[in-house]
């Protein structure tokens, strides 16, 4: 704890929407300089006994993104992977791709790519795949059917595809693409095939890339694909508002026996488990510039790009509810104006999709994490409360 006011007025805020149900309970960080705020509030369950706590395990689904941008450019540092050649060479499955030739139309009307896809065009999600958000939120045009005919569980987190990396590869090598290279934001697709990409690049699976590169030298001891079952007691409950009734349900997905083997598709995109003190320990490496106490693993300049938009406004205008006007530099939103959070822009970070969120303002040498279990958080007014307090 500090003498801090804004995080007394942060946790008042927080512990009002869990006095009023609409949460059982959160995990909230700030962090600036040497000054570190971390704050349990509630529950682990609805009705439950068990606190939160500084070290409780939540589902970060989208915040693995992140993380995997950072093992990518580790793989760039090394001459393992180039920013600008095409990821044929590890990915011979999406070699001499079609490009639809308009999204609502048949699987086999498509034209040439103007060029490969490249590894930024995976970092920056512009690869020509993703999920569609325009006119409806997923439309049954036929390349997203043949997209769900295919399980490749591109969007969200579960049900999980039951294909391993190479089976789903060779599946999502099938489909055209939606757009050409480097034409269009669009979400998701390219986490998942990032992350083949990073493990074939690697010569090691997934899992094991990112143990050994990032969560050892940084400490991350609960991160990662699978929580033990010696602490599934840690695994906090995941809820959702009914529809009808407006009552927190729990939903029957994402139960502790799913995160106790090992998943047979670890997702680049949405796939890991971490805690407020593991993250906070990857937000402190990008603030500091790719220093983890004193050792260098990342350089400045791949910090940098990470941490840069990289799209045009048109491609930003473009992106949908998602993108929400934020710009996208290697797997982190980035904020081009400014917005609630701060009055320069230049922050970054991102959320997951089942109620947690990060992000880092450069300028205030502040780092700001919020872990729920509680999908609702992110659109009911929480987020944006938690932004702004913090």
């Amino acid at each position: 704890m500090t003498d801090w006011t804004g995080p007394e007025r942060l946790h008042a805020a927080m512990a009002a929407r869990v006095a009023d149900a609409e949460l059982p309970g959160l995990v909230t960080v700030v962090a600036r300089g040497d000054q570190v705020w971390v704050d349990p509030i509630g529950t682990l369950t609805v009705g439950g006994v068990a606190p939160m706590r500084a070290d409780t395990i939540f589902r970060i689904t989208s915040m693995t993104k992140p993380v995997l941008g950072v093992a990518t450019m580790m793989l760039v540092e090394e001459g393992r992977l180039a920013l600008d050649e095409p990821v044929d060479r590890l990915l011979p499955e999406l070699a001499g791709r079609g490009v639809l030739r308009r999204l609502d139309g048949p699987l086999d009307d498509t034209v040439p790519a103007a060029r490969p896809t490249t590894v930024e065009d995976l970092l920056t999600f512009r690869m020509g795949h993703g999920m569609i958000f325009e006119p409806s939120f997923q439309p049954a045009y036929p390349i997203v059917t043949a997209t769900d005919e295919l399980e490749l569980a591109i969007g969200p987190p579960d049900p999980r595809t039951p294909h391993e990396p190479a089976e789903w590869l060779r599946r999502f090598g099938t489909l055209p693409l939606m757009h050409q290279p480097g034409e269009r934001w669009q979400y998701d697709s390219a986490a998942g095939v990032l992350g083949v990409l990073v493990a074939r690049a690697a010569g090691r699976p997934l899992p094991e890339v990112l143990r050994d590169r990032i969560f050892a030298p940084l400490g991350m001891v609960d991160t990662g694909f699978t929580v033990p079952a010696a602490h599934a007691d840690r695994l906090a409950g995941f809820y959702a508002k009914d529809r009808a009734t407006g009552a927190l349900a729990e939903r029957d997905v994402s139960g502790p026996a799913e995160w106790a083997a090992p998943p047979v598709f670890p997702s680049g995109a949405n796939g890991l488990v971490s805690t407020a003190p593991d993250y906070l320990a990857f937000a402190r490496l990008l603030l500091c510039r790719g220093v983890h106490q004193g050792r260098r693993l990342l350089s400045e300049e791949s910090v940098k790009l990470i941490t840069t938009n990289h799209l045009t406004p048109e491609q930003i205008a473009s992106g949908g509810p998602v993108l929400d006007g934020y710009g996208w530099g290697y797997c982190v939103s980035v904020a081009v104006t400014p917005d609630e959070a701060s009055a320069v822009p230049g922050g970054y970070g991102w959320t997951g999709g089942y109620g947690t969120a990060w992000f880092t303002d450069p300028h205030r040498d502040l780092i700001a994490i919020v872990l729920t279990q509680t999908a609702d958080f992110l659109f009911d007014g929480g987020l944006a409360e938690f932004r702004k307090l913090a």
